[in-house]
């Protein structure tokens, strides 16, 4: 299943992370209540989909093979940013904190965003240095990134699953 578009697993994972932060600077400028709902659902299921096929198929590829601090840091901010989501997806667009929880989502992908293509020590770069099949990734993650897409077309995806954290009290 190769695709042309995207280069390597990198490029792909690149375009997610444009496209979102196209989505989120939209969010911004939108004045329309229902247009950011609209938006904020996009970038939910953009990120819950963009989440899944790092977590399945990118990040244990990379395992062993990069930094074991940024490799776990990337799991946790995940589940950061999951949080947010399910929380954003429950509020159904309305309640006080919607627009800031959006906004904080923002922040906090942008910094999950630079941590992974960091020039000279990021875990693009570090995974890339790897001499990971970056190809054969690409496709395995375009194929259940599409899975994913007709998912959420047809019936919507389930809510974020914590892969690290706990909502429990330790």
């Amino acid at each position: 299943m190769a695709n042309e578009e995207f280069t390597d697993a990198i490029a792909l994972l690149k375009a997610d992370h444009r496209m979102v932060a196209e989505m989120f600077a939209e969010f911004e400028t939108t004045n329309s209540a229902a247009r950011k709902w609209a938006i904020a659902q996009q970038i939910c299921d953009e990120l819950k989909i963009h989440a899944t096929i790092e977590e399945e198929i990118f990040y244990p590829a990379c395992e062993g093979k990069i930094d074991d601090d940024l490799y776990r840091e990337a799991f946790v901010e995940h589940d950061g940013a999951k949080v947010l989501v399910n929380d954003i997806v429950a509020s159904g667009g309305e309640g006080e904190f919607f627009a800031a929880k959006v906004t904080v989502l923002a922040e906090e992908i942008e910094h999950h965003v630079k941590e992974e293509e960091k020039p000279g020590d990021g875990l693009f770069t570090q995974a890339r240095e790897a001499g990971i099949d970056l190809v054969g990734l690409r496709d395995s993650m375009l194929a259940r990134k599409h899975e994913l897409q007709e998912q959420a077309k047809n019936g919507g995806l389930p809510p974020a699953e914590l892969a690290v954290l706990t909502t429990e009290p330790a």
